[in-house]
């Protein structure tokens, strides 16, 4: 039946008659459904697995009106669409952060795992729908892929939803100094000579984040903060370490063969801000690990901030007077299809 058809049909025909349906007295209700005593099987953990929390109710009711400003904001590594996000810690970041313009420096959203399987809760969600937000009350925000995102290169030029999206770019601090903007994969040998290995590697790195996973809620059952075994392993391996010194410096002496004052990345899960030949690296680590981000401030000065407590648990909280009321929320940009099925 095609369109014309079916606003032809005549609506004061009844196709469904509530009299045929049986009355249900006491006497015959069906009987109730037996419980389930068996024992949970394998697939039944995995589903258990697979549920999404809610979220805790003081990331989703209004914002306080008196949040830190900064002049500039860099995030990247963040890996939206995989277990081992920790999306709550950043969704209480940017509840209690705002900035000018918001630098998203890569693998904001991994689509090598999307594609592989389909991951994402309600923290991903909310965390996506914060930055749309932030870009409609007027912060501008920038969109830099890395190789996690890597589809969206070939979307280079064009805004969804306010936000644009670059292969890199040079960004001028307050003071005057001028940095490379680039999520740094480039510079990385295996990514780019040898994708495979990269592949295999992202598996083995899942599993180092499964575990640290399930060392956090053990740790935070007994009141402890974040601590990540990865991160520390990361720093105990030898050929990491050097990998990772050796990445440093290819970044840095880029910076200096273009010209400019410094440059500021991710890709390698490491915050560090350090001077390299008279070029300043920087990098705004990750949020699967660190749960770091750059901030620039009014005067230009950079630093690495830490976000490993929910606001309400580091030292000094005071509840605010003023809140913000929410607004209705966006809806997720078509980019996120082309990222899962790239």
């Amino acid at each position: 039946m095609n369109v014309e058809d079916m606003t032809a049909v005549d609506n004061s025909q009844s196709y469904f008659d509530p009299s045929l349906l049986p009355v249900l007295t006491d006497d015959n209700l069906p009987p109730l459904m037996p419980q389930d005593t068996r024992v949970p099987g394998k697939r039944d953990k995995g589903r258990f697995l697979t549920r999404r929390p809610n979220l805790d109710q003081r990331l989703t009711g209004p914002r306080s009106k008196h949040r830190t400003q900064h002049r500039t904001l860099f995030l990247s590594d963040i890996h939206l669409g995989t277990p081992g996000c920790k999306a709550e810690l950043l969704l209480d970041f940017l509840r209690n952060n705002d900035a000018e313009t918001i630098y998203l420096v890569g693998d904001i959203i991994d689509g090598w795992r999307l594609k592989r399987s389909w991951y994402w809760s309600a923290a991903h969600n909310a965390v996506v729908q914060e930055l749309l937000r932030k870009a409609r009350k007027g912060a501008t925000v920038i969109y830099v892929p890395g190789n996690h995102d890597e589809a969206l290169r070939d979307y280079t030029g064009l805004n969804f939803g306010g936000v644009d999206v670059i292969n890199e770019t040079i960004h001028e601090t307050a003071d005057g100094r001028r940095f490379l903007v680039i999520h740094g994969d480039q510079f990385d040998g295996v990514v780019k000579y040898a994708k495979w290995l990269a592949h295999l590697g992202d598996r083995a790195y899942e599993l180092a984040l499964l575990m640290n996973n399930w060392l956090h809620d053990i740790r935070r059952a007994f009141g402890l903060s974040y601590w990540s075994l990865s991160s520390w392993l990361k720093h105990k391996v030898k050929n990491a370490v050097e990998f990772i010194s050796s990445y440093e410096v290819a970044l840095a002496r880029e910076a200096r063969e273009r010209g400019v004052d410094g440059v500021i990345c991710g890709h390698i899960h490491h915050a560090e801000m350090r001077e390299i030949d008279g070029v300043l690296y920087c990098n705004d680590g990750d949020w699967v690990e660190s749960c770091t981000a750059l901030a620039e401030d009014k005067s230009g000065r950079l630093t690495i901030i830490e976000w490993r407590h929910f606001s309400w648990e580091q030292a000094g909280y005071i509840a605010p007077a003023e809140m913000e009321a929410d607004d209705a929320p966006d809806l997720v940009p078509a980019y996120m299809n082309a990222l899962s099925a790239a």
